[in-house]
């Protein structure tokens, strides 16, 4: 694997940052669409109705899907956006953070987004090992020493499968988003039949104790950014598409099939419940929804339905975390070996260090008895940097009118409309940041910060200089972060 150039990160207009091809594997607009789909639908849509009315009335839910649905509808525009006018650019979370700001910006998008990608799948496995305590009680809520055993054998039979070719594990994926979308229409159309409208505009703006609506909408941000995770997946693939106009296609495409299933599923649950019912509901609570409306064989459809969903999430997640590795890795800011892939065109070395994490995380979960909503609350605050870098370069590169100066027609472009979309999609970012608030911030910083010792290593592994001076800043200021986010962990102030 050669080592290849990389763009100053003080270059006016950063340069197309080359990136060795993979050696097989061809994905179709099919393909890369039920990798988004599958990459989004997981385990989240089937805690969705309580994890939402947990926090919020359905006045406040509709707020915040509309927040949510316009919001990722822009990213994943910006997404479609960038994979036309910037053609150049492999796997858009790190490529897109590194062009916007230089290789340690691009480092730490690609590092947290690595992060996310194997905490989700831990949460995942507990989450499946949960639902499997509905009918083994040995199971227990997914985190006990029989579910850990249980769960670290799926994760080496994944590891297996991923590492006998990318586009074997695409076409599994494939199968099993078919598979696992079928329960979730199931839901919809039974669901509806029993959806009482006096139940739905019960507290319609929520009780007292669930605070002012602003506070409300917030409470909703988190869950839905983690239902959403998975919006960039044909992105971080790019590389790997057949043609690269099926990147923006497979995004807004996968996209449009998740807001509707997701919405669905949170809106019509609160025509079943009442909200402070629907809150007390244990997860899945889309289990005890569809009890409710026609019996016990609806809890034990939902229950199927999740443990092939989060199998399929599990596999998707895989692929996404070993790919988040492999192209930063040959641009020279994460060490060569992770850029090494096998005879069969697979990232190999980091597929396994991606599936190491999860079974030392798998391990932790069994100490600590991590609950599946805190490990999701992490593995999204992880993201949200990604997602604001990616707006933010779309903004800068149609500000600058990169690929205008470089002759490249932006066709199937939105024209005119990119502009206000790409500032769109970085305000929602931000707005992100500040619903997740400062607990989990700190908790990022603490994660974020061991990246620079990795950084450090494969910068001078390249023989080249590691931080310029605004990056050496930049890292003062998040060890400052970690700093306090360590004390605070120690004194018991913050926690999961």
């Amino acid at each position: 694997m050669n080592t290849l150039s990389t763009t100053p990160a003080a270059s006016p207009v950063p340069r197309a940052i080359p990136t060795t091809r993979p050696s097989q594997g061809t994905l179709g607009l099919g393909l890369l669409v039920a990798l988004v789909t599958g990459s989004i639908i997981g385990s989240g849509i089937f805690g969705l109705p309580q994890n939402m009315a947990a926090g919020a009335g359905a006045g406040a839910i509709l707020i915040g899907w509309l927040v949510t649905g316009v919001g990722m509808l822009v990213l994943a525009r910006v997404y479609q956006m960038l994979a036309m006018r910037k053609p150049e650019l492999d796997n858009g979370v790190y490529a897109y953070a590194r062009a916007l700001s230089g290789e340690y910006v691009g480092f730490n998008s690609a590092w947290g987004y690595w992060i996310s990608a194997w905490i989700g799948n831990v949460g995942y496995l507990v989450a499946a090992f949960g639902a499997l305590g509905y009918f083994f009680p040995a199971f227990g809520e997914g985190n006990t020493p029989t579910a850990v055993a249980c769960a670290s054998v799926v994760l080496w039979v994944v590891h297996a499968l991923v590492l006998r070719g990318i586009n074997t594990a695409a076409w599994v994926n494939a199968v099993v988003t078919v598979a696992k979308v079928i329960p979730l229409l199931l839901f919809i159309v039974l669901a509806a039949a029993a959806f009482q409208a006096p139940t739905f505009n019960l507290d319609f703006w929520g009780g007292a104790k669930l605070g002012s609506v602003l506070d409300q909408v917030k409470s909703t941000m988190l869950v839905t950014v983690w239902v959403f995770i998975g919006i960039e997946g044909a992105s971080v693939y790019s590389a790997r598409a057949r043609q690269r106009k099926d990147v923006g296609k497979a995004t807004v495409i996968g996209f449009l099939i998740c807001l509707a299933l997701l919405m669905a599923v949170s809106l019509l649950s609160l025509g079943i419940f009442t909200q402070p019912e629907l809150a007390g509901l244990k997860n899945p609570s889309m289990a005890g929804v569809l009890e409710k409306a026609v019996g016990t064989w609806g809890a034990v459809l939902i229950y199927i339905g999740l443990i092939v969903s989060v199998g399929g999430g599990f596999l998707a997640w895989t692929l996404l975390a070993a790919e988040s590795l492999f192209t930063p890795a040959n641009s020279g800011v994460m060490p060569a070996w992770l850029g090494r892939q096998s005879a069969k065109g697979v990232p190999a070395n980091a597929l396994w260090l991606s599936s190491a994490m999860v079974q030392l995380f798998l391990i932790v979960t069994l100490v600590s008895k991590a609950s599946y909503l805190a490990l999701i609350s992490l593995s999204t605050a992880m993201i949200l940097l990604p997602y604001l870098f990616s707006a933010l370069f779309g903004l800068k590169v149609l500000l600058r009118g990169e690929d205008k100066a470089a002759g490249r027609a932006p066709e199937g472009a939105g024209g005119s409309l990119d502009l206000p979309v790409a500032a769109l999609a970085t305000v929602y970012c931000l707005w992100l940041l500040y619903a997740a608030g400062a607990k989990y911030l700190l908790l990022s910083a603490l994660l974020y910060a061991p990246g620079a010792a990795l950084y450090f290593f494969a910068k001078k592994q390249a023989g080249k200089q590691a931080f310029t001076a605004g990056e050496k800043a930049m890292l003062a200021a998040l060890l400052v972060l970690a700093a306090v986010a360590g004390w605070m962990l120690a004194a018991g102030k913050l926690g999961l």
